[in-house]
């Protein structure tokens, strides 16, 4: 149960991270400048939402057969995520097109980062 509650504070903590990041480039205007519709507000609406999806995939470094080191297992784990947003939360979701590219050419790059 500990493993399980620091995985998923782990995940809550990267999305918070991860969440804020976003927020700070499109409050700064990185996002337009780059051509991506990505601007949220900073709300508890918006940000709630994320930290529990984030707790929830943080929950995946608890998968056997990872045996890497936690920066290995961290940078692979984030992809899935990152997969889950392009095709899966924008083009049905959002009906923002397959990696959100009704958004900007350069939002897959965006997500990635």
């Amino acid at each position: 149960m500990r493993q399980s509650l620091i995985a998923y504070a782990a995940g809550s903590v990267g999305a918070l991270a991860n969440s804020l990041a976003v927020w700070a480039f499109g409050a700064a205007g990185i996002n337009a400048m780059l051509g991506v519709a990505i601007a949220p507000h900073l709300s508890p609406h918006w940000l709630y939402p994320r930290l529990v999806w984030g707790g929830l995939w943080g929950l995946t470094f608890l998968w056997p057969g990872w045996r890497s080191r936690w920066l290995a297992k961290g940078s692979l784990i984030s992809l899935l995520p990152t997969a889950a947003q392009l095709f899966i939360v924008f083009p049905i979701l959002a009906h923002k097109g397959v990696a959100g590219l009704e958004l900007g050419l350069l939002t897959p790059l965006c997500v990635l980062l």
